[in-house]
């Protein structure tokens, strides 16, 4: 066993006396076990929410999105769309056409997102478990369905079992100078609600989801389309097909992610995420300065034990090594009983849901966490830093002793 390692583990562990350094010590150990743990369940819960949003939004919005570089829209070509089935791994691409419209049922209004998909949007699943009521489709013998946000069922009280009223969807031209017919202002088509689904307040309240063909002629848009949304095969990396399908486009259209589509969002909850690693990092320094001050005392009280180790031949360097290791064992111990704290009741909350949300209607019912080994790994290199820092003067200030004793 290395000599600084076994001296520096009879300072931890002696059980001959108690005196007010061994305290300082526990205080150490248990300050650095705490504040560790916390930052690995904080970190841990900004990974569930992280995972959530994403899981939420993949459901609603497409894997990877197609958008004209300039402009609202683009001209429908065939070819370039069988090209981009044509890719690797490229597994359904929908077409779609997206606008605000007004929205009439019965005496009820509001304005909605219209969001216009081609049949094989139903191919890609991403709704199949958010259906709260009714049946997800687009068109059968009788004709076209809407599928509405839960949040737009509720403020137009709309009932998806009740076939008498249709939904009468609005969209707004634009307006020519001069124009005095408030007809020609506006087009006018009608469907029938066919399912609710529930994913994300936001979603929910704002969104309707109508059968391309029905957008397509409500806008008179011809043969134009907003964007493109696309299905990768399962378990492909979604980068290297994005990669590929701008490379076919060009500079012409813009292709992203479902988390560059909402990369402020996921962008605020990484600095939320690296603001809090940062503030409890300050709270794990503050516990360990009590390794600080019992490293000081140490220091002192060994005074004699310096003399002896000077006298049967040790030097300078490895009177420093003796307490940089004392330092590092009360560090690492408390370190070690906090990521196994914090991994517990990470676990635990995952598994039972100890904490809940407090909400009603939550999206969850408690809080979501996601453990990663790079949280772990973080927390405990900065746990090394901050040791070797804090240990640092106190080692050099023995080692200073020691040569005292020599002179």
């Amino acid at each position: 066993m290395n000599l600084s390692l076994f001296i520096a583990r009879r300072y931890f562990l002696s059980k001959r006396k108690k005196n007010f350094i061994n305290i300082i010590s526990i205080l150490s150990m248990v300050g650095v076990a705490f504040s560790t743990a916390a930052l690995v369940i904080v970190l841990s819960v900004f990974n569930g929410l992280e995972g959530l949003l994403s899981e939420l939004y993949n459901s609603f919005d497409p894997e990877i999105k197609v958008e004209a570089a300039l402009g609202k829209s683009f001209v429908r070509e065939e070819t370039l769309i069988a090209k981009i089935k044509a890719l690797k791994n490229v597994q359904i691409v929908t077409e779609v056409i997206e606008d605000y419209g007004y929205l009439r049922y019965r005496d009820a209004d509001m304005i909605v997102m219209m969001k216009g998909v081609s049949d094989n949007f139903i191919d890609q699943h991403r709704l199949d478990d958010h259906i709260v009521e009714g049946e997800l489709k687009l068109h059968d013998s009788l004709g076209s369905y809407a599928s509405i946000g839960q949040g737009v069922q509720y403020a137009l009280s709309i009932s998806v079992k009740d076939a008498i009223y249709p939904l009468q969807v609005f969209y707004i031209k634009n307006a020519k100078s001069g124009q005095i017919d408030p007809s020609k202002l506006y087009s006018l088509r009608s469907v029938q609600p066919g399912a609710v689904f529930s994913i994300e307040k936001n979603i929910n309240e704002n969104y309707i989801l109508l059968p391309i063909d029905f957008v397509r002629d409500l806008m008179n848009y011809e043969n134009k389309l907003t964007s493109l949304e696309v299905k990768a095969a399962a378990g492909t990396d979604i980068s290297k097909v994005k990669v590929s399908i701008q490379n076919l486009l060009g500079n012409k259209f813009v292709v992203m992610t479902n988390n560059e589509q909402h990369k402020d969002l996921f962008r605020l909850v990484k600095m939320e995420k690296l603001f809090t690693f940062m503030s409890l990092t300050i709270l794990i320094i503050v516990a360990s300065m009590n390794i600080f001050f019992s490293l000081m005392m140490l220091a002192i009280d060994k005074k004699k034990d310096i003399a002896v180790l000077s006298a049967v031949g040790a030097n300078a360097s490895l009177i420093k090594n003796i307490f940089l290791t004392e330092g590092a064992l009360i560090a690492f111990t408390g370190a070690a009983l906090g990521l196994f704290l914090g991994a517990t009741i990470c676990w635990a909350q995952d598994q039972f849901g100890l904490v809940g949300m407090g909400m009603e209607n939550a999206i969850v019912s408690a809080y979501p966490v996601e453990m990663r080994s790079m949280d772990f790994v973080s927390v405990s290199l900065v746990i090394v830093t901050i040791t070797f820092l804090i240990s640092f003067y106190p080692a050099r200030l023995a080692a200073r002793s020691f040569s005292t004793e020599q002179l």
